[in-house]
């Protein structure tokens, strides 16, 4: 038997999905992705008509080569009547999104003029009709039942046909939508129109006015929703405006050229002038200026750079020319991945969004059998046994049988026909669609522009309800930038020449292992090895090991050890119990300790101290404020995490110390069954608690992998960041719940007195006009709320 094709990791994609009108759409659309081969995850988003979808690891095919699941997707999904294309992962040029903004403006107003005009025309022939327009003679033309017709007949072939055509697809399909309902609305009154028009002995209702109205309603209200929705998504626009189109290119000793950035590559030069924004990722090679990163990190106070600096894209030049090198453009740009990340958060629902969308899913079925039983009701039986509610309005209309936009029923049938109606195009599954996504949309963008990145809805939800904040040490509490404070050898005189020798050759071996580590303690002595100008060793098989230390081969020493003394000993390195008292010594302040050991012996120790970051503190404070619980987990020794503790206001049963990584993942589990709990890290030995958290917080300037092992990734140096997305979370969850108790109470209360509860004892029904203006108004209402978000006073102060 072959062995199985190898498997190859899968990044999930990002599809653009058009043609989604309501919740049952989104949950037509998730079911076929989640039943087609290779996926693993689909969510999908109504207000951003995106699905994010995750797929299962790739296996070549017979040919050897791996096998492209999009292909199967796309023609998945268009069997279903939705074009979907893959989202582009490269920043879209300003000008390239403008015009498309720009034409689908137009056409959404186009579709309003439209809907102006149908209702327009509708309202002037009924005004004809009743004989109250001031003009006389060809006008009166406006009044008679063919120009009724006519004009229906237009609004259905020409604006009403896209809904009509995506209505019947779907229904086809078995996934009916908004679109069959407000189609089967429109052409139920088109064609008893028609019938009543041509066959008057039908006694059918005749009100050509009233799929006009309809279709023009729906338009308006659609128009409006549009806008709305736009206005919740512009975090994406206002994050990618952040990159400029064209950079000043050096050539040589040339003036700069001006250049579009999406032509750049890595190692070409730019020039920057003060008021240019970072149109690439880079590095200063010459100059000297300040800095301006709120736009993308939220930090309020600008920063110096020179020679040696990087910078990312997006940020703001102040008063200084810079020469630049490029290391990254495109898509691999710090703007680019934010941008691409906010995207991907804002496709990936809240778990409370999924009883909302199996209801959505079947909502639609449940309103047709609603209006086939309110049709039969009136028809057969309600106005047999309550003949008052025909007379419950007065007529209106073309002869006998009622061509007004206000005709009253005159029949068992035309009443049941006009309630069925009713009942179709007020039922609004739009509103359970876009419930949850609304907010979350509104909610992750106002995180973004504060430097705030959560990776989906679920990451919100869950940053809603957390009950315990758990804290790595380096890099997370302090500035993760240490230095070197002290160095001690062992077995050398005080004061001589051989002690400095020493010394200089202890911080040479440590520095030359530690080159290999990306661990905070290692950058200080790395730094002090470049201070002290000591060029570092050629190191064979260097391994580092996670919440213990640094190993390998120096030339000329052997093996070294670099690490705690702890781990020394566990080793074999003898250590001296008079070094425990030496060690209390040094990290009395809050000092970590590293032990440098070549070939079983201990050469000395190094103390390296970490400053807390300056709002460290002010952030325990408030978060303890909002009664989370608070813990810090650290591989450091003892003495330096009670010193740090002590410092920042944290509780000794609030600390542990000497942990290493999976005795970090056994303290988060074991925190984690008293409730939800976010770990916040930046190193490679907090990624595994990171992804085992509940809610798993990487800073800003914490490495690659721990920021993909975590669900928010808090931008820039400080830490009261990690508040302010938590205020975010809970005020945005907060609208979720209100538009989806707006959502179901709208349509329990509605779809009711559209079917006629209401008309028996006080005469009440809603025409089918009202219902279309109902129904956009619910739509409208879920979308404004969720951008009540955006004006709330605690953000702006934020």
């Amino acid at each position: 038997m072959s062995a199985p094709p190898p498997a190859t990791a899968s990044e999930p994609l990002l599809l653009d999905v058009e043609g989604m009108k309501c919740g049952g759409c989104v949950r037509a659309v998730e079911q076929r992705l989640l039943q087609s081969e290779g996926v693993r995850q689909a969510s999908v988003n109504l207000l951003t008509r995106t699905a994010w979808v995750d797929l299962e690891p790739r296996t070549d095919g017979p040919d050897g080569v791996a096998v492209d699941p999009l292909p199967a997707l796309l023609g998945s999904l268009e069997g279903l009547g939705f074009q979907a294309r893959l989202r582009s992962q490269a920043l879209e040029p300003a000008s390239q999104r403008h015009r498309r903004q720009a034409d689908q403006w137009w056409r959404h107003w186009r579709q309003l003029l439209v809907a102006l005009l149908l209702l327009l025309v509708s309202g002037l022939g009924h005004l004809a009709e009743a004989g109250q327009l001031p003009w006389r003679g060809p006008w009166q033309l406006l009044g008679s039942p063919w120009f009724h017709a006519l004009v229906a007949t237009l609004a259905l072939a020409v604006p009403g046909r896209p809904s009509l055509v995506r209505g019947v697809r779907s229904a086809l399909a078995g996934v009916p939508g908004m679109d069959t309902l407000v189609g089967l609305g429109v052409a139920s009154a088109y064609l008893s129109s028609l019938v009543g028009w041509l066959w008057p002995a039908s006694g059918w209702p005749c009100y050509f006015n009233e799929p006009v109205m309809l279709l023009g309603f729906v338009l308006t209200g659609r128009f409006l929703e549009e806008r709305a929705r736009y206005r919740t998504g512009r975090a994406i626009e206002e994050l990618s405006a952040l990159q400029p189109d064209h950079a000043l290119l050096l050539l040589g000793d040339g003036p700069p050229r001006q250049v579009r950035v999406g032509g750049l590559r890595p190692g070409d030069r730019l020039r920057l002038l003060p008021g240019d924004r970072v149109p690439v990722d880079g590095v200063v090679l010459e100059g000297r200026s300040s800095v301006d990163a709120s736009s993308l990190t939220g930090e309020p106070l600008p920063s110096s750079v020179g020679p040696g600096s990087e910078l990312a894209a997006g940020l703001l030049n102040l008063d200084g020319s810079l020469v630049l090198e490029v290391q990254r453009s495109g898509a691999e740009s710090a703007i680019a991945r934010i941008v691409h990340l906010v995207e991907r958060a804002q496709a990936r629902k809240a778990p409370i969004q999924g009883l909302a969308d199996r209801i959505a899913g079947r909502f639609t079925l449940v309103v047709l059998a609603l209006a086939v039983a309110t049709l039969l009701f009136w028809w057969l039986w309600g106005s047999h046994h309550w003949p008052a509610v025909l007379l419950t309005a007065p007529v209106a209309g073309h002869g006998s049988h009622g061509h007004g936009a206000a005709a009253s029923p005159t029949t068992p049938f035309s009443l049941g026909l006009q309630l069925a109606i009713a009942v179709l195009v007020v039922a609004c599954p739009c509103a359970l669609g876009l419930a949850t996504p609304t907010a979350i949309t509104v909610g992750s963008g106002l995180a973004a522009r504060s430097g705030l990145l959560f990776r989906g809805g679920d990451a919100i939800e869950t940053a809603s309800r957390l009950e315990a904040v758990l804290f790595d040490k380096t890099g997370t509490l302090t500035l993760g930038r240490p230095l070197v404070t002290a160095v001690r050898v062992v077995g050398a005189s005080a004061g001589g020449p051989a002690e400095a020798a020493q010394a200089e050759r202890l911080v040479q071996l440590a520095a030359s292992l530690e080159q290999h580590s990306r661990h905070p303690l290692a950058h200080a002595v790395l730094q002090q090895a470049q201070a002290q100008r000591l060029p570092l060793l050629p190191v064979a098989e260097a391994l580092t090991l996670p919440g213990e230390g640094v190993q390998g081969l120096v030339e000329g020493s052997g093996l070294v050890q670099v690490g705690g003394l702890a781990w020394l000993a566990r080793s074999g390195v003898a250590v001296d119990a008079d070094l425990e008292v030496l060690q209390r010594d040094l990290e009395a302040d809050g000092a970590s300790l590293l032990a440098v050991a070549s070939e079983g012996r201990l050469l000395g120790l190094l103390a390296v101290e970490d400053q807390p970051r300056a709002d460290a503190a002010a952030t325990l404070a408030r978060l303890r404020q909002q009664g989370l619980r608070l813990g810090l987990l650290s591989g450091d020794r003892r003495a330096s995490v009670e010193g740090l503790g002590h410092r920042l206001g944290l509780r000794p049963e609030e600390l542990a110390w000497e942990l290493r990584p999976e005795q970090k993942l056994e303290r988060l589990l074991l925190a984690r069954r008293q409730g939800a709990v976010a770990m916040v890290g930046d190193g490679v030995n907090d990624a595994p608690a990171l992804a085992a958290a509940d809610l798993g917080i990487a800073v800003g300037t914490g490495t690659q992998i721990a920021q993909e092992s975590a669900a928010l990734v808090v931008l820039g140096e400080g830490l009261d960041g990690i508040v302010r997305a938590l205020e975010i979370a809970r005020r945005t969850m907060a609208k979720v719940r209100q538009n989806l108790a707006w959502a179901f109470g709208y349509n329990l209360i509605v779809l009711p007195i559209a079917a006629g509860v209401l008309l028996p004892g006080f005469g009440l029904r809603l025409s089918p006009e009202l219902a279309a203006l109902l129904m956009a108004f619910s739509s409208i209402t879920v979308v404004g709320n969720a951008l009540l978000l955006q004006g709330s006073p605690s953000d702006r102060s934020a």
